[in-house]
């Protein structure tokens, strides 16, 4: 995956605010909203797989991340939690994973990044490697026919990527893709928008 010359929106929409994509999206709530994600199921720069870890100290972690300098942020990140997560480098629709590998999977702020193409192929991606009867946990901003979205979503996400998010889209996506049940199970309003949160089964 190292020598991929696929390429990805960074986490912050550029390299250059990537080191302040952590201390904004804390402010606005985000670790509220990804502690929720966690609570719904009873990696970007490795806050969620970090929290994972940390609360949940006997599992093995895993973060994947298209963008290199997002991975270093992470993995320096998990040191300074004393934690060890793996962490690879690769795309959501290639998951180098064999088939049925993992009991959960969890998705935070990624999903609107994928170009509207991607979206379907990364949800089998994903379907494919959660193991029978596990679960699939999503965290995500909601299309603009959810909701009024802030001012900083609009700022930060293409209306075109934003649009195609809507929850009829992304729970469609998901039956097609496989999953069982798919459901919206939670909602909340934040400074950069309203995020919803998914769940399905495999």
């Amino acid at each position: 995956m190292m020598g991929s010359s696929r390429t990805y929106l960074p986490g912050a929409g550029h390299d250059w605010s990537l080191p302040l994509y952590d201390p904004i999206v804390k402010l606005l709530g985000g670790d509220a909203a990804r502690r929720a994600l966690l609570e719904q199921a009873g990696c970007g720069t490795g806050t969620l797989a970090t929290l994972i870890k940390r609360l949940y100290p006997d599992v093995e972690v895993v973060g994947l991340d298209p963008d290199p300098k997002a991975l270093a942020r992470a993995k320096r990140k998990a040191a300074r939690a004393a934690v060890s997560i793996q962490f690879d480098q690769g795309f959501g629709d290639e998951l180098p994973y064999p088939e049925a590998w993992f009991d959960r999977v969890f998705s935070s702020f990624m999903f609107h990044h994928l170009p509207p193409d991607e979206k379907g192929k990364t949800l089998r991606a994903i379907r494919r490697v959660v193991k029978p009867g596990g679960e699939f946990y999503m965290l995500d901003f909601e299309g603009p026919e959810d909701g009024a979205h802030g001012f900083l979503a609009h700022l930060l996400h293409s209306s075109d990527r934003m649009k195609d998010s809507s929850e009829g889209r992304v729970l469609s996506l998901m039956r097609q893709a496989g999953f069982a049940d798919p459901k919206k199970v939670g909602h909340r309003r934040m400074l950069f928008g309203g995020v919803a949160y998914y769940r399905a089964g495999a």
